[in-house]
């Protein structure tokens, strides 16, 4: 009984100002350390933090390694700054870390200065790209427009046909761009030869991914016309459009009237609110997973160094989710059929969008193409 007090006591005193995960201290210490720098947000924030830290947490605990998770210290007003994240990044290294997963592309600066530092330690930046020539950092992108494509084509499939979809960064932040693209493809290739669909899309609002009551009355004007989904892509801007479709959503004895859906984006947000169909995700587990596999594989040098690896189908790193499952008639198995159609390239959804999304004339053309390649009927309005 001593010695479990002992080691409890031993395991609590690794929590300092960089909160070091307790789930560390049960791993030998003669094994590598994985360390996890989290950003804003708390480790069980059901997002990048979070499913960065599983995908660690399984690879180390399949293979006998020690991982452990440091979250950087804020400035007086709840800040993470970039001094937090360097401090953090140092105290993992002090710790015996031989490589470093930091998700989210706040990350940058941070990454770049600590890792010049410390050239033999090595950083995964997860959600970012290559920094500069610095052979110790390897970078993680997604295929955002797979993802999209997934959601439009799901949704179109469960039978909706007037769809809507607002995108942050103002039409200028390429990610989106690509979500945004992907979820018109989607929609497209869903409703082949099928007449009276409808999609609305704007970056209008949200260029800094806030909530807004402008984009809230944007959003109520759309459902208000009989809009039935909207995908919401962009941070808190998620806040928004829940109010708006918990507006029109009316839950009675017999269930919901005039029901209004949401597609969230990056995570599965369905813990957000019942009104989250489903969220066009990025698997930053399995993102994870795969490269500290290439790592400890000994293949940093010819694929991981100053690289961005761009996932998705292939390694299993885009899609939705599949629990919970609030389609109706759209199942879980068409879901994972057309997935695997995906990876045997049957769909490749196109990923060059333009600087500016805001271009009428863009967009007329590329659902015109989309339109004849698949016998489709579809209208985009872009509201600019």
């Amino acid at each position: 009984m001593q010695k479990k007090i002992i080691a409890f006591i031993l395991c609590v005193a690794l929590v300092t100002s960089c909160a070091v995960a307790l789930a560390s201290c049960n791993k030998s210490s003669d094994k590598d350390l994985i360390a996890i720098v989290t950003d804003i947000g708390d480790l069980n924030d059901g997002g990048f933090n979070q499913n960065t830290y599983e995908g660690v947490k399984s690879y180390a605990e399949e293979h006998g390694l020690r991982y452990a998770y440091y979250h950087p210290n804020v400035d007086s007003d709840g800040t993470v700054t970039n001094s937090g994240r360097e401090e953090a990044m140092r105290k993992a290294i002090a710790d015996g870390a031989k490589i470093i997963v930091a998700p989210g592309d706040l990350q940058k600066e941070a990454i770049k200065k600590v890792a010049k530092e410390n050239p033999s330690v090595k950083f995964v930046y997860v959600d970012g790209t290559a920094i500069d020539d610095l052979q110790n950092v390897t970078a993680i992108s997604f295929k955002e427009e797979e993802s999209g494509f997934i959601a439009g084509y799901s949704v179109a499939k469960e039978g909706f046909d007037n769809l809507g979809g607002t995108f942050g960064g103002g039409g200028t932040y390429a990610a989106c761009n690509r979500f945004a693209y992907g979820y018109v493809q989607g929609i497209i290739a869903a409703t082949s030869g099928k007449r009276n669909v409808f999609v609305k899309i704007s970056f209008k609002y949200g260029e800094n991914f806030n909530d807004s009551a402008e984009l809230k009355a944007q959003m109520t004007n759309w459902y208000s016309e009989g809009v039935e989904v909207i995908f919401s892509c962009g941070g808190d801007m998620l806040k928004s459009v829940i109010e708006a479709a918990e507006e029109f959503s009316v839950e009675g004895e017999e269930g919901y009237t005039n029901e209004k859906h949401i597609i969230g984006v990056d995570v599965d947000q369905s813990s957000r609110s019942d009104r989250i169909i489903t969220s066009a995700i990025k698997r930053l587990d399995e993102a994870v997973k795969h490269v500290l596999a290439l790592y400890y594989g000994g293949e940093w040098d010819a694929k991981l160094a100053n690289k961005t690896s761009n996932l998705g189908a292939n390694e299993n790193a885009t899609g939705i989710p599949d629990n919970p499952w609030r389609f109706n008639t759209y199942t879980v198995a068409e879901y994972y059929d057309m997935y695997d159609s995906m990876k045997a390239g049957t769909f490749n959804p196109l990923s060059n969008v333009p600087e500016d999304c805001n271009d009428v004339i863009w967009w007329n053309e590329r659902v015109a193409d989309l339109n004849a390649e698949y016998g489709s009927y579809v209208v985009v309005n872009v509201e600019i």
